[in-house]
């Protein structure tokens, strides 16, 4: 049996959602963190006058190592470009952000996955609530949406009504295929189009969520639909992260406790330290219902139980989501690439599971079409792409095989050349909220 294409079905049931969260107190909620994000032009003739000034050696790079010189961010982005690398790395020096600012073109956009994916969601007009962490005048501009609100003395309010400080800036330094560098006259390709994300950031080394907001969510729990945390990746210190999960862990405990229909959704991240990594999850597995994560992801959760999967084989995909559900004990987890998206786990009672795929697809999808966060007419101006040739033969396979486990899988829009590439994962998240508004 082949793939059923439900994309417009799924849109049209959006409408009534929206108005069912409209006329009630009921909300989805994103949390934790915001930033700005810079988002950097290349220049192969900026670049390469930073190679030839500052490059010293190879190019190489080590886990978790810091960018504490231009020497060093010019030998660790090198290495990634040369291979076609994406990830996040720390900068200890604001000197190497101020001269990136000043020698490259840039925009300003909205950074951290709980801040998109509320952005994403309230650009459909969903009403909803979002915390954030960086509270500048940049950041409450880019989330100023009619019906995403914060907390504030007990009450919901718009975010601009909690605006203060100055901005947390994390530079998007973006490449693709083809762009060309030079090392020791040598010229060099990059091979695959990826980014690598430079955080200049004190205030996420740590995660403090306000009493005020806690207590509003343990008291409000029975209106909360969907409970989305990200954010802990910034933090190094494991002692910290030890004291803030613990106190966090109270307080999902208390809201699962007073809304067990609540759905509780991690998404996955590159994070800064391992150790912390592990804390993390060890702890917030215990209340998380589903985990969200991309490809590249979940290669590197099974490369930390020293599994070796390839990506790109779906027998090998699912025998690595079955090793971090074994691992975590979460009921479901969701994955999202390119081509398709996909669920595997326990059936979730109550939730249309192909229907959180699909308009995950299609919000994350119209992103790349657009280059924005897309309203329901943009939604439906993505209909007619076609679907994934690659995301159809793996709803085929799938088809034929048999699993203990429930797994849905639906295939994306088609794209050869997305205006977009920045924030389309936090994107798919908001699109996955629609299936847990419950009738």
């Amino acid at each position: 049996m082949s793939y059923t294409d439900h994309y417009a079905q799924y849109l049209e049931e959006v409408v009534t959602d929206i108005e069912i969260c409209r006329n009630s107190d009921r909300r989805v909620v994103f949390c934790y963190t915001s930033d700005a994000d810079v988002l950097l032009t290349y220049s192969e003739q900026e670049f390469d006058r930073i190679l030839e000034t500052y490059l010293r050696g190879e190019p190489s790079a080590a886990p978790d190592e810091v960018i504490d010189s231009m020497e060093s961010f010019a030998r660790i982005i090198a290495y990634y470009m040369l291979n076609g690398l994406g990830g996040e790395a720390d900068i200890s020096d604001k000197g190497v952000v101020d001269y990136l600012l000043s020698h490259f073109e840039h925009v300003y956009s909205l950074g951290g996955t709980g801040a998109q994916g509320a952005a994403a969601l309230a650009s459909t007009g969903m009403p909803l609530i979002g915390y954030i962490s960086d509270r500048s005048e940049i950041v409450c501009g880019l989330m100023d949406y009619p019906g995403l609100d914060t907390i504030k003395d007990g009450r919901r309010v718009p975010l601009k009504e909690i605006q203060q400080g100055g901005p947390v800036y994390h530079v998007v330094f973006s490449y693709t295929k083809g762009d060309r560098f030079h090392i020791n006259g040598q010229a060099y390709e990059v091979p695959v189009a990826n980014r690598m994300i430079l955080d200049y950031d004190t205030i996420h080394k740590d995660i403090l969520v306000d009493d005020g907001f806690k207590t509003y969510m343990e008291i409000n729990a029975k209106q909360v639909i969907s409970y989305n945390l990200s954010g802990f990746n910034a933090i190094i210190d494991t002692e910290l992260t030890r004291e803030r999960m613990k106190e966090l862990g109270d307080h999902y405990e208390e809201v699962k406790r007073n809304n067990p229909d609540c759905i509780f959704y991690f998404e996955s991240a590159h994070y800064l330290s391992l150790d912390v990594k592990t804390l993390v999850y060890q702890e917030i597995s215990k209340y998380v219902d589903i985990m969200g994560m991309n490809e590249e992801e979940l290669v590197a959760h099974t490369k930390e139980r020293n599994v070796s999967i390839d990506k790109n084989d779906l027998e090998d995909v699912i025998r690595g989501m079955d090793i971090i559900i074994d691992k975590y004990k979460v009921k479901g987890i969701i994955m999202h690439t390119k081509d398709y998206a996909m669920y595997y786990g326990d059936e979730l009672k109550g939730v249309n599971l192909e229907k959180a795929l699909t308009l995950g697809n299609l919000l994350s999808g119209t992103r790349a079409r657009v280059g924005h966060y897309g309203n329901l007419d943009e939604c439906r101006e993505s209909l007619k792409l076609a679907l994934s040739p690659a995301g159809l033969r793996f709803a085929e396979k799938l088809q034929e095989m048999k699993l203990e486990k429930k797994a849905f899988l639906v295939p994306s829009r088609y794209m050869e050349k997305p205006v977009c590439t920045i924030g389309l994962g936090d994107t798919f998240v908001a699109g996955v909220q629609f299936a847990f508004v419950r009738r």
